[in-house]
């Protein structure tokens, strides 16, 4: 069974780097704790976080695709949150998400690999130039969404409803 990590057990003293606000979070990140809300359109998240960050929405902003699930991950999502001038990701996300809100963007999942496919081509591009690999992350997120983030997902669930990691035997929520 996989444990819940709380990357909010390690952030400590960088909360102040996380003053994003929960109605500036967009849609395409994965429930969870950490978010990107009214973010920079500089794409530098990607350069610290990459197993984490993509750019996407109206303004190419950036978002959490897979929340961390150790500290040396959290500190590169920390990273990324620094580095951003206008302080747009957020670490309130468990005070927010419910178990419902959880649900119902599970339900709508597709909506967020029906935009992704959609992109393909335009990151395909901009990687031939940049460098930055968000074609491939682009693809797995595809493939986290089609396999293990439903598993994270009743992990996560699990701690908002109980406020602590399931234990060997403890059955998972459904989603």
């Amino acid at each position: 069974m996989t444990r819940y990590f709380d990357p909010l057990s390690v952030i400590g003293d960088h909360r102040d780097s996380f003053k994003g606000q929960w109605d500036d979070r967009l849609w395409l990140n994965v429930p969870g704790p950490l978010y990107g809300g009214d973010t920079d359109t500089c794409w530098t998240g990607r350069l610290h976080a990459p197993g984490h960050v993509l750019y996407g929405g109206d303004h190419a902003t950036e978002y959490v695709f897979r929340q961390p699930r150790t500290v040396a991950e959290t500190a590169r999502l920390v990273e990324a949150a620094e580095s951003d001038p206008f302080a747009g990701y957020g670490c309130d996300g468990d005070a927010w998400w419910t178990p419902g809100l959880v649900r119902q963007w599970w339900r709508d999942r597709g909506r967020v690999t029906e935009y992704l496919a959609g992109r393909r081509s335009e990151w395909d591009e901009f990687d031939a130039g940049s460098g930055q690999g968000i074609a491939l992350a682009v693809r797995d997120f595809e493939a986290y969404i089609a396999g293990g983030l439903a598993d994270d997902l009743r992990v996560y669930l699990y701690w908002l409803e109980e406020r602590h990691s399931p234990g060997v035997g403890d059955p998972l929520p459904e989603l």
